[in-house]
């Protein structure tokens, strides 16, 4: 299991001994912050913090989902954030959405009685039996990207445009700090296969847990568009293909995704 250390909020933390081994997890939890991502950002920017570093709050007070969404962060759920520092021969950053999302999910199916209803959403949303189980926000730094990742595991919420529930609700036990143990070991290993051999592999395993080939997708874009198509799989940088009806295909960057 990864290492863990408990943290008062506002306090800077130290450098690790060094970049080497600060590639293995290394847990920093402080019991409440505004969010995680923002604060491994500044501690990022003051060169305070090196690759491998997580940071969990046991609760947030103003915890952000893509597009500038607030998420819910009741004490209970998971709310941590990962440190990856961009070299200069790493593949496009744009995929570690894929390698949290494979991450995750690896993890996941790892704790629940019965994992056969769980499935990927593109591009990294954890869906159980239909319902949001988790939300992952990558945030780019001068030389970094934090991977903000939120698990609905003790509590949901109700959401006015889809269905959402829990770990807790799906008979998992396991509770949010020994969660992302699991998930930082995983999500370490995953980033060693992007690195070594690009998104090739990542984005197999994504569609291999992911809704099937023709899946009927609505896709809202960034501009508050609608697109209606079939999902035709992903492109080589892992981004969506919607197929539409009139023949054309869109390669999506951005956009929330709902399975019709």
């Amino acid at each position: 299991m990864s290492p863990s250390r408990r943290c008062r909020p506002g306090r800077s933390l130290p450098p690790t001994a060094s970049s080497k081994a600060a590639a293995l997890p290394r847990i920093l939890t402080v019991p409440a912050t505004g969010s995680t991502n923002a604060d491994l950002l500044a501690l990022a920017g003051d060169r305070a913090v090196d690759e491998g570093t997580w940071l969990r709050a046991e609760q947030q007070t103003a915890g952000r989902g893509r597009q500038g969404r607030v998420w819910d962060s009741p004490a209970g759920n998971l709310y941590a954030s990962a440190l990856v520092a961009i070299r200069p021969d790493d593949p496009p950053a744009a995929g570690l959405a894929l390698v949290a999302a494979v991450a995750l999910e690896e993890t996941v199916r790892g704790v629940l009685p019965d994992a056969r209803a769980l499935q990927l959403k593109w591009p990294n949303d954890l869906l159980l039996d239909g319902a949001k189980l988790s939300g992952i926000l990558l945030e780019r730094g001068v030389a970094d990207v934090v991977v903000g990742i939120g698990v609905n595991v003790a509590h949901h919420p109700a959401l006015p445009d889809r269905a959402t529930t829990s770990l807790r609700a799906a008979g998992a036990t396991v509770d949010a700090a020994t969660l992302l143990e699991r998930l930082a070991d995983r999500f370490a290993s995953w980033l060693g296969v992007w690195r070594a051999q690009g998104i090739g592999l990542v984005a197999a395993q994504w569609s291999a847990r992911a809704h099937p080939v023709g899946t009927a997708l609505s896709v809202r874009l960034p501009d508050q568009t609608t697109l209606q198509g079939q999902f035709l799989g992903l492109d080589v940088g892992g981004a969506l293909l919607l197929g539409l009806a009139d023949g054309t295909r869109h390669v999506i960057h951005a956009g929330d995704v709902f399975v019709v």
